[in-house]
């Protein structure tokens, strides 16, 4: 059995069987582990948060709490995306009420919105983890479907497929939406 048969396997008899709790962890590690690192390659040296720390706070808020009726390997990954976001959203919070005006998160717009920047150079700007946040809770306002595509394929790294499946959407509802969401995420960010 492959890993991600395995994973959506285990997924489906967490409520059943605790132990298979244990088994599904070293499956999704990794992958959570290289989605954290790869929004940290984008920050400062010096970052309080460590990307082993967010995954670790991020299945903790995941496997206490309620019992998810996990639909698979997507929606595990769709449920690990709101909560790293929330996470580095929340650390972020705290830095700035900390040192007011001090060190921000940042994340590149490159990161964000990709293709959808101009071939300028803007595309490397540096983009206020909290501004990010904000702004996509206003794209939630005008649509949610292109604000929860971001948060998936963005903080989730889910693939289109994946994130057409989480939302029960086709593929290419998906890459509209992924191309509309950028554009309005550099238009709003002022960039």
């Amino acid at each position: 059995m492959d890993d991600r048969a395995e994973v959506t396997g285990l997924l489906s008899q967490l409520d059943e069987r605790p132990e298979a709790a244990s088994r599904l962890m070293p499956l999704v590690y990794q992958e959570l582990r290289a989605l954290a690192a790869s929004w940290f390659a984008a920050q400062p040296t010096g970052h309080t948060l460590q990307p082993t720390a967010l995954v670790h706070e991020a299945y903790l808020r995941m496997a206490g709490g309620t019992q998810v009726g996990w639909s698979g390997r997507a929606h595990f990954f769709a449920v690990a995306a709101k909560a790293m976001r929330q996470i580095l959203v929340n650390h972020a919070e705290a830095r700035q009420a900390q040192k007011r005006g001090g060190n921000r998160d940042r994340v590149t717009l490159s990161e964000v919105v990709g293709d959808a920047t101009d071939k300028t150079g803007e595309s490397d700007r540096e983009v206020n983890a909290s501004a990010l946040h904000d702004a996509l809770e206003r794209l939630e306002g005008l649509d949610e479907r292109q604000a929860r595509i971001v948060e998936l394929r963005y903080f989730g790294g889910l693939t289109v497929t994946e994130a057409a499946h989480v939302l029960n959407v086709s593929t290419s509802t998906v890459e509209k939406d992924w191309r509309m969401a950028k554009l309005w995420l550099v238009r709003e960010l002022g960039i």
